[in-house]
């Protein structure tokens, strides 16, 4: 059964949830989609931002879908990712969306995934008019494209901290103001690079967005070390 991780429900993973999940349900995919997040909804974040009740938004979020598509299967990790946890969350030939805010959660994934013989995994981010989706595909222990660290040493040497860290500042946490319109955007591309995958491969391996300038541009990043 294809494993579809989710990690980070906020406001990417919450603009990403509903189309996928519907998608799923009636492509009649057969696979169990998996919600990763250990923080709890709060209400600073409802402008871009959906849960219909309190409490940990991977088990909020998952009761929702499972109950709106009764035919899809759901489950719950109320985790962060951390080194410790990340080979038991993120396993060989799942798909993976992350949608998380910080770049050391991200070099956790994918350093994780270049361990793996096949992954994809798909990596949305973005500030408050511009953004990006960068897309790693590993196939029979190969690199068909480029690892989230390669092209960006903000990722490869992150001076942030991840959720999962109790001593991590609450602004550096929390991060920079979003918008709900980007993150439409990144979810929306991260949606396309999937569905590419299905038909067949992914010709890039990252994307650019800036919703002021009506721009989405497409970049080649190879599996090969340049």
């Amino acid at each position: 059964m294809l494993e579809i991780k989710v990690i980070g429900l906020g406001g990417i993973g919450c603009a990403l949830l509903p189309p996928l999940a519907r998608y799923l349900h009636y492509a009649g995919t057969g696979c169990r989609l998996t919600l990763v997040d250990g923080d709890a909804f709060e209400q600073r974040n409802l402008p871009r931002q959906s849960f219909r009740a309190a409490g940990n938004k991977a088990r909020v979020k998952a009761e929702e879908l499972a109950r709106e598509f009764t035919g899809l299967s759901v489950r719950a990790i109320p985790e962060f990712v951390t080194p410790a946890n990340a080979s038991d969350l993120v396993r060989n030939g799942d798909v993976v969306f992350l949608g998380v805010d910080n770049h050391r959660t991200r070099k956790v994934v994918s350093d994780h995934c270049e361990r793996l013989p096949a992954i994809l995994l798909i990596s949305g981010g973005n500030e408050w008019t511009d953004g990006n989706v960068q897309v790693y595909c590993r196939q029979g222990g190969r690199d068909l494209s480029a690892p989230l660290t390669r092209f960006h040493p903000e990722i490869a040497f992150p001076g942030d901290g991840s959720p999962a860290d109790a001593s991590c500042d609450a602004a550096v946490t929390a991060g920079a103001p979003q918008l709900l319109f980007m993150n439409l955007a990144v979810a929306s591309a991260m949606l396309n690079a999937f569905y590419a995958w299905q038909q067949g491969g992914v010709r890039y391996g990252e994307v650019y967005l800036d919703i002021l300038a009506g721009r989405s541009q497409p970049v080649e990043r190879g599996g090969s070390r340049e």
